[in-house]
């Protein structure tokens, strides 16, 4: 998977080297993913910019901590070949200030919490949800938390009963 990063309205940090790390951690974990022809754009934004994306595509009017627009249904993305020209499979846009906030109130590193929303960004382009069904939910965290693990990162819903 390729990834088009762009940075603006985050402090000085190895954000680009971080998505990266997150996106192999997460090609390994979700074999979908794991195609040299999946192009992604990320975006380091603000929450004023995430803001206003949520309001237009997703009509919420309130910035979210991680967006993601996928381009491909999952069916297209496991049916798609190893060779060939490149193919996007999705946007997804990080704000700042709400994941500073949260990884403040959550007590954890601000980069490990990025690495946990990319990674959640990236399973949601490949068709994985956690909005229909409790068994869904537990599927994509447990998912997101053995990818998070190979990267050295906490399980983020250890607080779980």
């Amino acid at each position: 998977m390729q990834l088009d990063i762009d940075i603006k309205g985050w402090p000085a940090g190895r954000w680009k080297a971080l998505a990266e790390t997150a996106a192999n951690a997460v090609a390994e974990g979700e074999p979908a993913l794991d195609n040299a022809r999946l192009m992604v754009s990320a975006l380091f934004t603000t929450d004023g910019e995430v803001h206003a994306l949520n309001r237009e595509w997703r009509e919420r009017d309130k910035p979210t901590n991680v967006l993601s627009f996928p381009m491909l249904e999952r069916d297209e993305l496991l049916d798609l070949a190893s060779e060939g020209p490149p193919v996007m499979l999705g946007d997804i846009a990080l704000a700042h200030e709400t994941c500073a906030r949260e990884a403040q109130e959550k007590s954890v590193i601000l980069e490990h919490h990025c690495a946990h929303l990319i990674v959640h960004g990236l399973l949601h382009l490949a068709g994985h949800d956690h909005v229909h069904s409790d068994d869904e939910a537990e599927e994509m965290e447990a998912l997101e938390t053995r990818i998070l693990a190979k990267l050295g990162i906490p399980d983020p819903y250890g607080d779980r009963t």
